[in-house]
């Protein structure tokens, strides 16, 4: 272990750069780099995954790199890469700007990560190589998680949807979908590595099956993924509303393991301002969907993303987003303000004043607040079966530690460990674990269960998730059939293709 090189992985951006982040750790421990801890000084190669969706995250990178650049005089043999969306888009300006990064790597090549990092060490110089198309779906290539009980599936890369704020389409390309089998092969892999939850993933989910000629792919699948045998919770994430049929709502409320859990992007509830984007939805469509949706699961938790202050709207325009938020009734909102994109139709066009769009914003988060406080107390006194999470527990106002978990509806839940656990059979919790616990107080981004009316209904169900974060942290242990690896992740799907020492 002593003579092999660190790495970290910095991600910014959506879901799709986490699942991204998990492939380029898989390369590298593939390729023999350990994982270093999260603090970036002490790593030997320091991979920072961008995002182009908002200027802010363009602003993350150069802050990021222009504090890296302090490390790298201290450390010159640190190596600094940068992949992703803002790579895809900036190529060779990177470097430009920081010319103390040594690899540049666009969203359809991350396959070449290690292979650049031994170039540019071998060279004495920065690397940059973008392709135009993907080359390797992502999913074939090794991933390391963070997590033993929960991983992200890739269904489809790209998107076909030409919204005018939204960059993304021309940075991942047209959608390209993978075969059902080749899925349903993925997520009886992870099963069987000890995972228990699968959320499947895409820019557009529910557009799954275009491209093979199958328009009922997505339902199929949901139900499919239902039949796979130790498989508990099935995700999946963003749907578009104007392809969201009725036969998905009908798998997801007839298929026990799929989740009651919707996340259904509004963007913006004026019509109006849904034609400027280029949503091809109106506010009265949406709203349907969500009453079909609670329909069939009224439990469901529903929640969304909004943008404010897109150009040309106007407060009888923002009014109508009120109105259809306050309708919706959404669990949690993630709110945006508008931010122009170089290479999107919206950039040419006016941007609104500042003041005018914070304050609009504030209005916003303060009604979405009230809503997700509501929600959170309908929740109280519920019986709920909660996956525990990886990231280790926490002292609480209870009688015990407090862990956290995620019920059915992907709502947070912070909960105490009765002290008596250990000794009356019940037992702690592992990461992995489901725990069955009541709610007893509400929070608009989370729930707390804790205090005897919790404890009261208190149990554990041991899983073969917790069993593989048992044999992770076994001090002894390095690998196992669970995939695990000697830095703690598990460590699957993919080979080893380039083999690293220290110099």
């Amino acid at each position: 272990m002593t003579g092999m090189r660190t790495y970290v992985v910095k991600t910014l951006g959506c879901q799709m750069n986490v699942h991204d982040s998990e492939h380029m750790a898989g390369l590298l421990e593939s390729a023999g780099y350990r994982a270093a801890s999260a603090d970036s000084e002490d790593a030997d190669v320091v991979v920072i995954n961008t995002c182009a969706v908002r200027e802010n995250a363009a602003n993350k990178l150069y802050g990021n790199l222009g504090y890296l650049a302090s490390v790298k005089r201290k450390r010159p043999d640190m190596q600094i890469a940068v992949g992703g969306c803002l790579a895809q888009k900036d190529r060779g300006e990177i470097v430009t700007k920081a010319p103390w990064v040594d690899v540049v790597f666009g969203t359809h090549n991350i396959d070449v990560l290690p292979a650049m990092l031994e170039r540019a060490r071998h060279n004495h110089e920065a690397q940059v190589e973008i392709e135009e198309s993907l080359k390797v779906f992502p999913s074939t290539l090794p991933s390391r998680r963070d997590s033993h009980a929960s991983a992200w599936v890739s269904i489809s890369v790209g998107c076909n949807n030409t919204c005018t704020f939204c960059i993304v389409p021309s940075l991942r390309g047209k959608e390209r979908d993978r075969r059902p089998g080749e899925i349903l092969g993925e997520v009886e892999a992870l099963v069987a590595q000890g995972v228990i939850e699968v959320t499947l993933l895409g820019q557009n989910v529910n557009s799954y099956g275009v491209e093979f000629g199958d328009r009922g792919a997505f339902a199929r699948l949901l139900r499919a993924c239902g039949q796979i045998e130790g498989l508990e919770r099935v995700r999946f994430t963003s749907p578009h509303p104007a392809a969201f049929t009725d036969d998905v709502i009908d798998a997801m409320a007839k298929t026990p393991t799929v989740m009651p859990n919707l996340h259904m992007p509004l963007q913006s509830g004026s019509n109006a301002v849904l034609r400027a984007m280029r949503r091809s939805y109106r506010a009265d469509k949406f709203l349907g969907i969500l009453e079909r949706v609670r329909g069939a699961m009224p439990c469901a938790s529903i929640t969304t993303d909004i943008i404010v202050g897109f150009p040309g709207e106007t407060e009888e325009d923002f009014q109508e987003t009120m109105r259809v938020v306050e309708a919706a009734r959404f669990a949690s909102a993630y709110t945006f303000q508008y931010s122009p994109r170089p290479g999107t139709p919206a950039f040419e066009r006016e941007s609104l004043p500042k003041e005018v769009v914070q304050e609009r914003f504030e209005r916003l988060l303060a009604l979405q607040d009230e809503l997700s406080l509501q929600d959170a107390q309908a929740q109280v006194g519920r019986e709920v079966e909660l996956l525990v999470l990886d990231d280790g527990g926490r002292k609480g106002k209870g009688d015990g530690e407090r862990l956290s978990g995620r019920e059915p509806g992907n709502r947070l839940v912070h909960f105490g460990v009765p002290e008596r656990a250990a000794l009356d059979g019940r037992g702690v919790p592992r990461p992995g674990d489901m725990v069955t616990v009541r709610i007893t107080h509400g929070a608009p981004y989370h729930l707390i269960a804790d205090g005897p009316d919790a404890t009261s209904a208190y149990s554990v169900r041991r899983t073969r998730a917790g069993d593989a974060w048992d044999a992770a942290s076994n001090p002894d242990h390095t690998h196992d059939a669970c995939g695990t690896s000697e830095s703690g992740g598990p460590v699957g799907l993919g080979l080893p293709q380039v083999r690293v020492t220290t110099a």
